[in-house]
């Protein structure tokens, strides 16, 4: 394919494909990860988080597929690499999970939800993605640089940052390791009797985690240009938003690649799901202290997103799916920030 068109063209195309189908299941199965802790810690009901481990199962199992199957190289992803930004992951998510808190959901979520028609997901979408630019090339990418990156750790001579790398584990040893995690998450999900007697959250888990590794297929494989210095990736949902708006704006002089792709398409699935499902509403925000949440909540997401390399879907599921160090640190720290941000509206 990559013969007929340019890679980036590809690229995008089945990025967006993807996309829609992502969102499309997302939206249908109410995947969110910010219901899926409030429902854990104030229904005492664990099954959308069970949901969320099967999800990585499968994407953990797929990526171990597409690296034992094919040259996908996953050394190109900005996951698995030497140096452990380990300050920016655990700041970085921990800002992010008070953000999604505000906003009462992360960059993927205002997404599903601007498909449906709602306001604030569009006010939160162009704080998050217009943040997201000033971390990563703006005025808060200056103190972010300056403060953090000397806190990183140089694992060298290892060459990255994965938990088989980091134990010593390598062919066969890395294979049964990567198996092991996998069936150790998809065991945790499907033990629980609510997830076994709920298909459409298993379909849901089992949907996002295939759709993650077919984000990996799309940018290391089938898109793939050894000539092209670009990196391997899979769906994230924080500086693809800047991308986004960056692309908008300067479409005629900037390239359009996966990222793009993939964001315009989870908005066509989700809109699409909204429609078939008649649950495509508009929505505005109530009042302006809501609004005001939804923008501090927003940047705070676009800062800390990018601070840690990526949101509940770029490193709770993508990354996590590298086996990488950093990945599970920011999964963590996002959790514990979203914890922090439900108690100070609901509990304080």
């Amino acid at each position: 394919m990559t013969e007929l068109l340019e890679a980036n063209l590809v690229r995008t195309a089945l990025g967006f494909l993807a996309g829609a189908a992502l969102g499309f299941i997302a939206r249908r199965g109410r995947f969110c990860t910010l219901g899926a802790i409030e429902d854990a810690v104030y229904a005492r009901d664990t099954r959308r988080l069970r949901a969320w481990a099967l999800a990585i199962a499968v994407a953990i199992a797929g990526v171990l597929a597409l690296t034992l199957a094919s040259e996908f190289d996953l050394s190109r992803t900005i996951y698995v690499g030497p140096r452990l930004e380990w300050a920016g992951a655990l700041l970085g998510g921990l800002v992010f999970g008070l953000g999604m808190a505000l906003v009462g959901t992360c960059g993927f979520g205002m997404l599903l939800r601007l498909g449906g028609g709602d306001l604030k997901a569009l006010l939160g979408f162009l704080v998050l993605g217009f943040s997201a630019l000033m971390a990563m090339r703006g005025l808060t990418g200056v103190p972010r640089i300056a403060l953090l990156d000397p806190l990183a750790l140089d694992l060298a001579p290892r060459d990255a940052q994965t938990l088989p790398t980091l134990f010593g584990l390598t062919g066969a040893g890395a294979t049964a390791f990567a198996l092991a995690v996998a069936g150790a998450f998809g065991a945790l999900a499907l033990a629980h009797d609510g997830l076994r007697a709920a298909p459409k959250l298993i379909a849901t888990g089992l949907g996002i985690g295939a759709m993650v590794v077919l984000g990996f297929a799309i940018t290391g494989v089938v898109g793939f240009d050894p000539f092209e210095e670009g990196r391997v990736e899979s769906f994230t949902f924080v500086a693809p938003l800047g991308e986004t708006l960056l692309w908008a704006a300067l479409s005629t002089g900037i390239a359009v690649d996966f990222p793009v792709g993939a964001t315009l398409g989870v908005l066509a699935g989700a809109f699409l799901a909204a429609r078939v499902h008649g649950e495509f509403f508009w929505e505005a925000p109530d009042d302006a202290r809501e609004l005001k949440r939804h923008v501090l909540g927003g940047f705070l997401m676009g800062t800390g997103g990018v601070t840690a390399l990526g949101c509940t879907i770029g490193q709770g599921v993508s990354g996590v799916a590298t086996l990488s160090v950093g990945s599970f640190l920011a999964l963590a720290a996002i959790f514990a920030g979203a914890r922090v941000g439900l108690w100070i509206l609901v509990e304080r």
